[in-house]
């Protein structure tokens, strides 16, 4: 039999983390790791599931038609809580996915006062990032790809960067969550060059956002690997975390015109574009 939930414990806090590839989030995770009150991880298939929920109780499904919306969120709002009853707990949970940025409205339906954190980056410096993971693994072609090996630097980087790849889906859904009208509550914008220039200053801001007291981490000391999900998809090293989160200074591997293409699109930076006054850290 299920476990009775205990009426004594607060009930749990979920929050949720998106924005870009190679910008911080899988690092954001193993530094809230550090506090045993938190839970957070890779990117996890919750928000997959919760788009396959929603869609088979619409008209996709014949039957929706006695499926009123108040049993659409008691549905899901229930998935996220069942999703991490099992295991260890954790009074805050923080779920990681590309997707929620997409989707600030339904989040905000769910959990009203929803936090969500978009780790964002210089695009060009994310694209230059998964390049190199790519040339890593010369004998091998990864499922990011679709497993095709007739490619180049130029069709890699189209492919990543089309509305419905790994890179320009999160970009699109960051954009849409930074101009949407659930920003300025609900949005914090962390930014990988903050995060590993300045460790505590922008964790202090994390916590300041979301409500939290804080936790005193050990920035010189991060334990997090997910080798198994990145065999798995070709590309070792997705979510490899170093240990000392510091800055590491390197040349960009990427064609010169490519990198240049990217190089002015970080839409965050610009105050001009910030009409909702959006946290940015």
């Amino acid at each position: 039999m299920p476990a009775t939930p205990d009426a004594s414990k607060p009930p749990r806090k979920f929050h949720f983390i998106s924005g870009l590839p190679r910008s911080g989030t899988t690092l954001l995770a193993a530094i809230l790791n550090q506090n045993p009150r938190f839970r957070a991880g890779m990117t996890s298939p919750l928000a997959d599931i919760m788009g396959v929920v929603i869609a088979e109780a619409s008209s996709k499904n014949d039957f929706s038609f006695d499926v009123s919306d108040e049993q659409r969120i008691a549905v899901l709002r229930g998935l996220v809580d069942n999703f991490y009853s099992v295991g260890a707990g954790a009074e805050v949970v923080f779920d990681t996915s590309r997707l929620w940025c997409s989707r600030m409205q339904l989040l905000d339906t769910l959990f009203p006062g929803v936090k969500v954190i978009a780790c964002v980056r210089q695009l060009a410096w994310v694209l230059d990032s998964m390049e190199r993971l790519v040339r890593r693994q010369p004998v091998s072609v990864s499922k990011v790809f679709r497993f095709d090996t007739n490619t180049t630097v130029y069709s890699r980087v189209e492919a990543m960067t089309d509305p419905r790849g790994m890179v320009g889906f999160a970009y699109q859904a960051t954009k849409e969550a930074f101009y949407g009208p659930y920003a300025q509550d609900h949005l914090l914008m962390l930014t990988y060059e903050s995060l590993v220039n300045d460790p505590a200053t922008a964790m202090r801001a994390v916590y300041q956002f979301l409500g939290e007291p804080w936790f005193e981490h050990d920035f010189d000391h991060i334990a997090y690997n997910a080798d198994e999900f990145d065999a798995r998809v070709g590309m070792p090293g997705l979510h490899s975390v170093r240990p000392k989160v510091e800055s590491i200074e390197r040349q960009p591997i990427l064609p010169r015109e490519i990198f240049g293409r990217f190089a002015n699109e970080a839409f965050w930076t610009d105050p001009k574009n910030n009409v909702n006054q959006v946290r940015i850290v």
